[in-house]
């Protein structure tokens, strides 16, 4: 019988019960957000905690707060609410709810991450990659013997907000929706080399790449290699494209290893996106999307350096490509000798001769 004279009228029994039952609060730290275990940051942030680490040490000098008065956030709590942002793409008052922080917080967190994270563009995104070009060169080869690419190239539209009606044309896209076309270059292990996310949706991929530093510095000679693109781009010298009307069997074979090669970019950008959700849909001005779209794309090649696990989205059957856009047919007649004459060498013996 419970007693009616006690505050907490339960029985003896009953009490005996729920202590020996009773487990022992375990209290994480709420100032060591990376208390958790790999699989769980890999789910809500892409990183394990030594790679979360890693953008601690990275990124603390830029990001620290001055001081711990207010209960400011610490460095690893900045680094999770940004991460947070990234990888599930949702609204900044969800971010902070999952978060436990204010949407005020967490904005500010997420610019301060970003503008850090653009300080390494150039350390972690560069051209034509972090290996010697032989080796580069070797590893495209490897796919499916297309001779002498240094880098695939293509261009991909990242949704964003309503710019402003001064200059909402021009971010319009064939789907009539508001949109930056971002042009990529990757090298064989999947590593971004190249990025250019200024350009409205409206742009067309072969005339972004005209009007890149990239492709200026080609022009100039400064690369041994060549770039590897669809049939969207004009063939130059420095920049092969597939036969748009294959007529014999050796032009067929290299259609065949180009499009081959060229899954490269595909991938790429799938595991880009798969990573970080937020590219799916920014909903902010096209400035800050710019800087966005450069802060996940050094964030990829640092996962991809300390072998991060790839996100299990990329393994879901690709949706319908909307990048799609119409083909170019005025190749250069440069650019048309070299295809010539990479076809007579490297196809028409039915061999592949690796570089």
């Amino acid at each position: 019988m419970a007693s009616p004279f006690l505050d907490n009228p339960v029985d003896i029994g009953a009490q005996i019960v729920q202590r020996a039952l009773r487990r022992e609060r375990v209290l994480r730290d709420k100032q060591n957000p990376l208390a958790f275990s790999d699989a769980n940051l890999h789910e809500k942030y892409r990183f394990s905690a030594e790679g979360m680490l890693y953008l601690c040490r990275l990124l603390e000098p830029h990001i620290k707060n001055p001081t711990r008065r207010s209960h400011a956030t610490t460095v690893p709590q900045m680094i999770c609410i940004a991460l947070r942002f990234f990888a599930s793409g949702t609204y900044l008052y969800e971010v902070g709810d999952a978060e436990k922080l204010s949407k005020n917080t967490v904005c500010r967190t997420i610019r301060r991450v970003v503008i850090a994270l653009q300080r390494y563009l150039n350390t972690f995104v560069v051209f034509p990659g972090h290996l010697p070009t032989v080796a580069i060169k070797e590893g495209f080869s490897n796919i499916a013997g297309f001779p002498r690419a240094i880098g695939v190239i293509d261009c991909t539209h990242i949704p964003i907000s309503t710019p402003i009606k001064e200059i909402e044309a021009n971010y319009l896209n064939r789907k009539a929706t508001h949109s930056l076309n971002v042009q990529i270059t990757c090298d064989h292990q999947c590593m971004v080399t190249s990025l250019d996310a200024r350009w409205p949706g409206s742009m067309h991929d072969n005339q972004i790449f005209e009007n890149s530093s990239l492709c200026q510095r080609l022009q100039e000679g400064l690369f041994d290699g060549l770039l590897v693109g669809d049939e969207t781009y004009a063939c130059q010298s420095f920049l092969m494209t597939p036969y748009p009307d294959p007529e014999t069997t050796p032009q067929h074979e290299y259609n065949i290893a180009l499009s081959q090669t060229r899954l490269k970019i595909d991938t790429t950008l799938a595991i880009l996106k798969a990573r970080f959700n937020c590219l799916r849909d920014l909903r902010v001005s096209p400035e800050r999307a710019s800087q966005i779209v450069g802060a996940c794309v050094v964030l990829h090649n640092i996962a991809t350096i300390r072998k991060e696990r790839v996100p299990d989205e990329y393994y879901s059957p690709p949706d319908d490509d909307d990048d799609d856009v119409d083909p170019i047919t005025r190749d250069h007649p440069a650019g048309r000798a070299v295809r010539d004459a990479i076809t007579a060498e490297y196809f028409t013996d039915h061999l592949n001769k690796f570089v």
